[in-house]
């Protein structure tokens, strides 16, 4: 594994939250997480899943098939 493990601080401060949103996430089993001890340790990796998992990606309009009504 060579992912870096970033602490609970430096999760929120990357996702410009508070910690305590993190931590929901770790309670909620919604990311993956390491536990080190008494820490807890989240993957860069698990974090750039979850946020992608969480993204929401813009509709393509379609076209009207026929022109505009007069």
């Amino acid at each position: 594994m060579t992912d870096r493990l970033l602490s609970v601080a430096e999760v929120a401060e990357w996702l410009g939250t508070t910690e305590r949103f993190p931590r929901r996430l770790v309670a909620e089993r919604r990311v993956t997480f390491v536990k080190v001890g008494r820490h807890v340790r989240i993957p860069e990796s698990a974090l750039a899943d979850f946020i992608d998992a969480n993204t929401v990606r813009p509709m393509q309009r379609r076209r009207p098939r026929y022109g505009r009504a007069a």
